[in-house]
């Protein structure tokens, strides 16, 4: 991808920028697509059946509250990511595997790393509208990611 969230910002200033500093964790650190999202806490139970999907060039925004406790996802779910054609996730919390995800050719941005598992019991909400970060995420919005940061269409 060659385009950069600063000049898509001068550009277009309505664009929503997420003040929340999120690393960039996969091996693609721009990307960009469709808004999917799913609100969970500590359970990444609806994040894997979303993964396990057609992506077809979305970014999945996970809403998981902050959580620094478990992770919501790892080395599995990413390549499963990868799979079946998602363009990158988006974590308000945390995942685990970091050294393969380095490796995973996903956009992942997430607020660091546990190696402690999460719940599998799927309790959530899949495409409704989030909010973190000091921005809202709608499904259908379009989210571009780099190196600088995250801006979304309002």
């Amino acid at each position: 991808m060659t385009f950069a969230t600063c000049d898509l910002f001068d550009a277009d200033e309505s664009l929503q920028s997420v003040s929340l500093q999120l690393k960039n964790l996969g091996a693609h650190p721009r990307f960009s697509g469709p808004v999917r999202t799913v609100r969970c806490f500590r359970d990444n139970g609806l994040v894997k059946s979303l993964l396990n999907s057609p992506g077809d060039g979305a970014v999945l925004v996970v809403d998981g509250a902050g959580s620094l406790e478990s992770a919501l996802m790892g080395d599995m779910i990413a390549a499963a990511a990868v799979d079946n054609g998602w363009a990158g996730v988006v974590i308000n919390g945390v995942i685990r595997d970091s050294v393969a995800l380095a490796q995973t050719p996903l956009g992942i941005k997430a607020l660091g790393s546990n190696p402690r598992k999460s719940a599998k019991d799927s309790l959530g909400e899949v495409d409704i509208t989030v909010e973190f970060g000091g921005v809202v995420f709608s499904p259908g919005a379009i989210l571009h990611s780099d190196e600088d940061g995250i801006l979304v269409s309002a």
